[in-house]
């Protein structure tokens, strides 16, 4: 069992910087990576049809790949970069700044959501390396469907932590991310989706594997 961190049940945002301009730079309400990413997205879809003249065929199937492949990301991300725990002080200091805070305030609305100030300049050289593996109109339908499973990351990280899921797959993911927070921060890094955890073996135990144990 990983040792618990300092865990804040208060739904403020504590202050991260002294200067304005860069503490309004960790804040963003959970509507924003929506009203900016979806004409991205459609941006791109147009790209791959109109500019690429790709069959709708090969879009969607390239789409869909980007998709799943977000999932591999989110986990990659999650586990092995915001979960880095570097040794000198301003590492830690990124590292707080980055994913620290949520660990610490995880019912703070308005650090939920990746700001535009993180995920822009991630997005873009996130691109870039794919560029080396795609051409340029497969790329643009990959990458649409790359942004929607990040959008459906985002939202649902927010739903995890404010929405009240009485039963089903909604309440079974909320579970696995809380169990996340308050139980072991190193084990169930998926957040739209537990399937990585159980291909790496870094999810928790079911109740029946539980049973089993005892």
């Amino acid at each position: 069992m990983a040792k618990r961190n300092y865990v804040s049940n208060s739904t403020d945002s504590p202050r991260m910087f002294k200067n304005d301009f860069l503490e309004a730079l960790t804040k963003v309400h959970f509507s924003v990576p929506i009203i900016f990413w979806v004409p991205v997205m459609i941006y791109f879809v147009r790209k791959a049809y109109v500019v690429g003249q790709l069959p709708v065929s090969h879009i969607v199937g390239y789409f869909l790949f980007g998709l799943a492949f977000w999932t591999l990301a989110e986990y990659i991300l999650h586990r092995w970069v915001f979960h880095y725990h570097p040794k000198s002080e301003w590492g830690q200091r990124i590292h707080f700044i980055f994913h620290g805070v949520h660990h610490d305030y995880p019912k703070d609305r308005l650090r939920l959501v990746m700001p535009l100030s993180a995920s822009i300049p991630m997005a873009t050289i996130i691109y870039f390396i794919f560029y080396i593996f795609f051409s340029e109109y497969n790329l643009a339908a990959f990458f649409a469907g790359f942004i929607l499973g990040y959008l459906i990351y985002d939202e649902c990280h927010y739903a995890m932590h404010h929405a009240n899921f009485k039963s089903g797959f909604f309440k079974k993911l909320k579970d696995h991310h809380m169990l996340h927070h308050y139980s072991d921060p190193e084990k169930g890094f998926g957040v739209s989706s537990a399937f990585w955890d159980k291909v790496f073996n870094s999810g928790f135990p079911s109740k029946v594997q539980k049973e089993k144990q005892s």
